[in-house]
Order: C-alpha cells, then structure tokens, then sequence
C-alpha cells in the first residue's frame, strides 16, 4: 500500500481547485437532481447527483457524507462544464442517467448510476464518444471526505485503486479498465484529492468503462468490494438493483388515476420516500440528503447540517404518505422508531436527533410530540405495553405543557401557533382513543378535556379581530402572549425585522385546523384568513400558485442568489422563496371543500426538476440577479429532494383519489366538525 501524494502530473492537473493549507471546502450545493441507493439493507451506501457529477456520497448510514464529488474529465476537460441532462429513465427503479455534452460539441459522456445490492459499492457505466475523432483520455477526480469531513483523510493507492482513510472508515475506487496514473493530493489538514485516467479515449474501440466506489473499515477490505462489483458486471448488479424496486413498486397500491407527469413524480416520490430511510437504523426517515447554503459550508454546522437529521414531523409526514401508499411496513418501521427514541423521562421527542437516535437540537416542539400519538393511532397500536411506554407519557406532556411551545413548525418561534395548537388537540384525541382501548378510561377522559379547552381556545389564542391586515377576523401565525389582538411584537429571525406586530404575520400552516379536523373549510374564519393569506403570500408561476411561508420569511438566498446565513436583524439579507408542499396542503383543504385539487397537484409536480427530484423552495417573481436565468416556479439552491414535498404530492393524489385526505385522523374530525363520522 502506498500512502503517497506524487504520481502523473496529468492526474494532478485535473485537480483544479483545490483549497490552500488551512482553508475550508463546505459540500456542494443542495439543489440535487438524483438520489440513488439500492432498496436492499445490505447495500448502506447512497448517491446523490448534481449539474452532472455524483455530489455527496453517504456511507455507512444517511447523515455521515464520506464523497464530496465524484467528476469525469475528458483530456484536460472536466465534465461540470458541460451541458448535462439528468433522467429517470424507469420511474420504478433510482437508476439515473445523465448524458454530457461538451460545450463545443467535440464529445459525448452518457452515463448510468446503480448502487450494487450486495455491497456498499457505487457503480458508473460510461459510454464516451469522441465527436470529432480525436482521441483524449477518459479520466476521473475522486474527493473523499471520509466520516462526515475532509480533515485528516490521507489518501493512496492499491494495486490500481485509488484509497483513502481516516482512522475510522475507507474508500477505494477502481475501474474497468483500469485506473492509470493515479495521484494523489493533500491540502491542509488532510484533506485529500485523488485522480486518475484510463485508457478509454472514446474512439476505435475504446468507448466504454465502468467505475467503482466502494466503502469499508480499510483500505483493502474497500478495494476487495469494489473488485468484486466490477467482476460482477455492470449489467448483472443493475439487473439485480432495478429487480429490487420493482419489487417494492408491485407491492403498493395501483397508482392513482393522474395525468402522466404527475403520475412520473408521484411513483418517483415513493422511491425518494423509501430510500430516504436509514439501513443501520430501520426507519429513521432523514429531511434531505443535501445541505443548503450555510448548513453546508461549515459556517453554521460541523459535520454536516440538520437536513441530515431525523425529525418526528417529517417523518409523520413521509410515514403517512407512504402507508397511503399501501406501504404499511416502512410507517410501523418509522413510528417504532420514534417510540424507541422518546426522551426519557417526560415522554417527549428529541427536536431533531442522528438517525441513531442521539438529540441534536434541544428545543421543545410540540406538534413533534403530538404526530406519533397521531400515527399511533392511524396504525391501530393499541397493545399495552405500547400506550404504557410511549403513548401516555407522551399525552401527558401534551396536556400538562401546552397549548403553547417552545417552536413550533418553522423553529425559530415560541408561543401559541394555531398550526401547533391543532396538532395538539389531534394527538391527545387520538391518545385517548388509545387509553380506552387498554381500559385506561381515567386517562382518557383528561386528555379529551385538555383537547376540548385547546380546540375551544384557540381562537382566544391566536384569531385577531382587530389586526391591520384585514377588517374580518384572520388566524396569525403566532402570538407570543395568547394576546392577538395586542400589538405584541418580536423579531421574525432570518435578518428580518427585529420589531414586528405579531397581527402583521401570517402563515398559511393554520389550516392545520382543517386539516387535521378541528374546523371545516367553510368556518367563517378559515374563509377570512385564506383571504388575507392569499393576498399576501400568494404568487402564481408558470409552474402554478404557491405561498410563501409567513410574513417577512427570510429563510432562502440574498437576491444576488447567495446562500442564506443567520444575518443580523432588520438588514433583510435573505428572502425566503416559494414552499411546493404549502399548495399540497392547501390543495387537500380544496378537497376537504368537495372541490377540485388538480391544479394544486400538478403544480407540484412541474416542479420536479430532469432527476424527478421535488424542492423544498422554488423562484417566486424576483429571482436573484446572478446572470443566471431562475424561472419562477422552478427549485431553488435549497433543499432538493425534501422528504415532506414528495410526501405531500403522494397524500395529495390520495386525498384527490378518495375525497378525504388520508392522514387526516377521523375521531378529531368526528368529535368536532361532524365529518367522517
């Protein structure tokens, strides 16, 4: 083995960029065009692509990055220059190709992504044309980043892999045929850079080869795999890899009925949806596996950022859509999950946590405490030991520490939220549904009067009869003291104001209300509010309407298209963009309503970029001024795929599918809108 730095001047010069000693490399932007790994649970490897090279790598679990980029050149040539179109060729199957072509037309890459099934091994097919006859090696620039971080990798080579490692993990990637003139480089801090070329030349013959990356605790046992990934053949371990989905798509539920490109994004959501959720760990569920703005670029978070990290809502949110999907294993993998990681001893849940259970973040959120009981209910959890352990301890936080919380579902704000509120009231409803079922009827008669006092306060917490923005009563998005008809202010976070009257901020999350069953769509006040919401955070696209979050949101790029950094307050650095998930909520409400939710479906979907891949944010009318044409409606440099917008295109179409929505529990709507009783 040969830990050394110096080896073929032409590898190294395909290592442009490369950082000075001491300096600092984030990741690479979130805005992911695929996510690829096998569904098989021996295979704990995944793939992200982005503008045409494979981005982070993940291994040996979902928020542990070991690859910052995987990149082609051609002769002296780096593929990200090219023009790249990514697909989804089988929307049944996370295999993606990408087809490169070189700005001047001299070349072609057309490339095929699998993960293999039986081993932690990624493997690219290439075909490579040379279009205008000459002949320039193929090669490739491997950047490990080995646990979750460049420091203190040091890199080498094996017979003709390249290797790397950090004390506690390893990488190897070799090729066929084989790797030439391999080169290593090391800036500060050990933070290692690798190339190769091969003899591939993309004429008379030599048009074809295939890589693999391959992961393990050392060096050769990583080169062994991806020896053996090579020798099985390309051909035979996508067999196997497209085999596996197939399987996984013919044991759910016929997809609605949808035109073809909502049907496209609707069955690759469900393949973001399953390989979204941890092999160490069954079902933890991560947010993304992509790090936006400053989360990736080590300003704010070392290792990698939050979006990387198990939170109970979105798994709610991912668990329901898939049991509507007819997936009912991985939702009793993911709320288990969350019942085995419950604090102890209060019974709450971590704010976010590693997808092996370790808190992160420590703040009390209390909708995040409420969505399991939620869940609990909807899969009929009703044995003794569970409501022992988990459910009542859990109903009892609830009950003895809301209405009001420490966040709620955006994070950065205490007080009393009606989109809180009302998950509180569903939760301990539905906890009572439990408590009778085990005999524990005392319990659940507490819990019903504390739901009955939060759903008959909640208009006395959080509807302002006298605030500006309307002459008829609307819900606001927080109050601080559960005054809202007082002009308390507070800072909005995100460099917005650092003074503004909580009766000038809306939200459209309180249809949460109707959502989960505390009001019907036509309540005189949820009429009112939509009016005001509609008016103000409203945009229509050519992709269709979407709303913003709340009032003066500044969680998204500066308007140059630089990436969102905590700023100072009043400076209005940052802007927050469009939510996709917003018009899925608000489209089930239409169908609450008995009206027609299409539109909002399809809007959705027309944001999935080549990959199929849905945003967390998209472009509203004032896209950044960067040079670079930003089309409203189309994603943003946020979080791409996010787990909650692909959740809520599958619940959308199954709300459309069957009248009702499917997560919304009904004993809440039963008990107090008479619906689906």
């Amino acid at each position: 083995m040969r830990w050394v730095a110096v080896v073929g001047m032409c590898a190294i010069a395909g290592l442009a960029g490369a950082p000075a000693a001491g300096a600092e490399r984030g990741w690479l932007p979130a805005d992911k065009e695929g996510f690829a790994t096998a569904i098989d649970r021996s295979s704990p490897v995944w793939l992200t692509l982005r503008q045409g090279i494979a981005s982070e790598v993940f291994w040996p679990d979902l928020d542990t990055p070991s690859v910052r980029s995987l990149e082609l050149t051609v002769g002296r040539e780096r593929e990200s220059a090219g023009k790249t179109t990514t697909s989804l060729p089988d929307v049944r199957a996370l295999i993606f190709r990408q087809v490169v072509d070189d700005q001047d037309g001299d070349w072609r890459l057309t490339k095929t992504w699998v993960t293999d099934p039986a081993r932690p091994v990624v493997l690219l097919d290439v075909r490579y044309e040379s279009l205008d006859g000459r002949a320039r090696p193929l090669g490739v620039r491997l950047d490990p980043s080995l646990g979750n971080g460049p420091h203190g990798d040091r890199g080498g080579r094996i017979g003709r892999a390249l290797v790397a490692r950090d004390g506690r993990f390893a990488s190897a990637l070799r090729s066929a045929p084989g790797l030439r003139r391999p080169a290593v480089d090391t800036a500060g801090r050990g933070d290692v850079e690798q190339a190769a070329s091969t003899r591939v030349t993309g004429v008379r013959g030599r048009r074809h080869a295939t890589f693999a990356l391959a992961f393990g605790r050392t060096p050769r046992v990583a080169a062994r795999r991806a020896e053996r990934s090579l020798r099985a053949g390309f051909r035979a371990v996508a067999a196997r890899y497209r085999a596996g989905w197939h399987r996984y798509v013919e044991g759910l539920k016929d997809p609605p009925a949808a035109a073809a490109q909502v049907r496209s994004a609707y069955l690759a959501s469900l393949l973001v949806l399953r390989a979204s959720e941890d092999k160490r760990f069954p079902g933890a569920s991560i947010a993304s596996p992509s790090m936006p703005w400053a989360w990736g670029d080590g300003r704010t978070e070392r290792p990698s950022g939050p979006y990387h990290l198990v939170w109970s809502r979105d798994l709610y949110h991912v668990a329901t859509a898939l049991l509507a999907a007819g997936d009912r294993g991985s939702a009793e993998r993911m709320l288990t999950y969350l019942f085995e990681r419950q604090q102890r001893p209060d019974g709450s849940f971590p704010q976010n946590s590693r997808v092996d259970g370790t808190p992160h973040w420590r703040k009390l959120q209390m909708d995040q405490v409420a969505f399991p009981l939620i869940l609990a209910w909807q899969l009929g959890r009703d044995d003794a030991r569970t409501y022992r352990r988990h459910v009542r301890p859990a109903a009892n936080v609830i009950a003895r520490r809301g209405p009001r919380s420490q966040q709620e579902r955006w994070e950065n704000q205490s007080g009393f939220s009606p989109a809180t509120i009302a998950a509180e009231v569903a939760g301990l409803v539905c906890a009572a549904e439990l408590a009778r079922r085990v005999g524990d009827t005392e319990s659940a008669a507490r819990w019903e009067a504390a739901a009955d006092r939060f759903e008959a306060g909640v208009e006395d917490w959080t509807l302002s009869r006298d605030g500006p923005l309307s002459d008829e009563p609307y819900y606001l998005r927080v109050t601080k003291d559960g005054r809202p008809d007082v002009g308390t202010t507070y800072g909005i976070g995100d460099s917005g104001p650092s003074e503004l009257d909580q009766r000038e901020v809306v939200d459209p999350s309180f249809l949460e209300l109707v959502r989960l069953g505390l009001r019907r769509p036509d309540d005189p006040n949820v009429r009112s509010t939509l009016e005001v919401v509609d008016r103000t955070l409203s945009v229509r696209t050519p992709k269709g309407v979407f709303w913003h979050r709340f009032t003066h949101d500044g969680y998204g790029e500066t308007p140059t298209g630089e990436p969102w950094f905590i700023g100072t307050p009043d400076t209005h650095r940052t802007f927050g963009r469009l939510w996709p998930l917003l018009t899925g909520e608000r489209g089930e409400v239409e169908v609450m309503a008995g009206r027609d939710a299409r539109e909002h479906l399809a809007a959705i979907a027309a944001t999935a970029n080549g990959g199929l891949m849905l945003p967390e944010q998209v472009w509203d009318q004032s896209p950044p001024v960067d040079g670079t044409r930003h089309e409203a409606g189309t994603g943003t440099f946020a979080a791409t795929p996010l787990a909650w917008t692909h959740a809520q295109l599958v619940r959308l179409a199954w709300a459309i599918e069957g009248g009702w929505p499917p997560e919304t529990p009904a004993i809440v709507s039963c008990r107090y809108t008479g619906a689906r009783c």
